[in-house]
């Protein structure tokens, strides 16, 4: 099993990268807060659960081993698979997600695309207890930071990350009401410009 990797980025996106190690690329799945920690990085070190199923190897990477004990421990929910819990801690921070699961805060979880409220409760319930074991990586925010989104929207459409964060910010600078679309609207304009 490997459990962690260090090493040069050869490629990155938000949800994967490759690392070179020692020769050797591993393409590793990552979310999207880690991602946002490790851009614009060269070398880096990454805590790595590795997923075997008869047809295939997968590698996940975390940043934190924090987010690396929270994505195991939701993995043992019946019905939450690797692809699901990275996706939930894509949408959420760890902090953020022990939080809402103490709480019993269904609805900050389904605001997360692709967790329904079935999977949300069933969360809560067999987490609860188990959740606060694991340590606080000190990162709470109060909603998914409108900023965090248009830039992710933006650099998944293959604009450089730097770029669409100075004009997301510019222009929720001007305008810090506006809506998601109306951001990425008005940032892809600014950025084709």
């Amino acid at each position: 099993m490997i459990g962690h990797l260090t090493g040069k980025i050869i490629t990155i996106k938000p949800t994967l990268i490759l690392l070179d190690v020692n020769g050797v690329g591993y393409e590793i799945r990552i979310s999207i807060n880690t991602f946002e920690r490790i851009s614009g990085k060269e070398s880096i070190s990454l805590f790595i659960y590795t997923n075997v199923k008869e047809d295939s190897i997968t590698l996940f990477g975390f940043y934190s081993e924090v987010e690396k004990d929270m994505f195991e421990l939701l993995i043992t929910i019946n019905g939450v698979g690797p692809k699901s819990a990275l996706s939930l801690l894509s949408g959420i921070s760890t902090d953020d997600l022990k939080q809402a699961i103490v709480t019993n805060n269904v609805e900050r979880m389904i605001a997360v695309p692709g967790i329904g409220r079935k999977t949300a409760e069933r969360l809560i319930l067999e987490l609860k207890n188990k959740v606060r074991d694991i340590k606080d990586e000190g990162i709470i925010s109060t909603k998914p930071s409108l900023q965090k989104e248009a830039v992710i929207a933006l650099t998944t459409l293959g604009y450089n990350l730097i770029s669409s964060e100075k004009v997301v910010n510019k222009i929720l600078s001007e305008l810090p009401d506006c809506s998601l679309e109306e951001l990425i609207k008005r940032s892809l304009k600014e950025l084709n410009r």
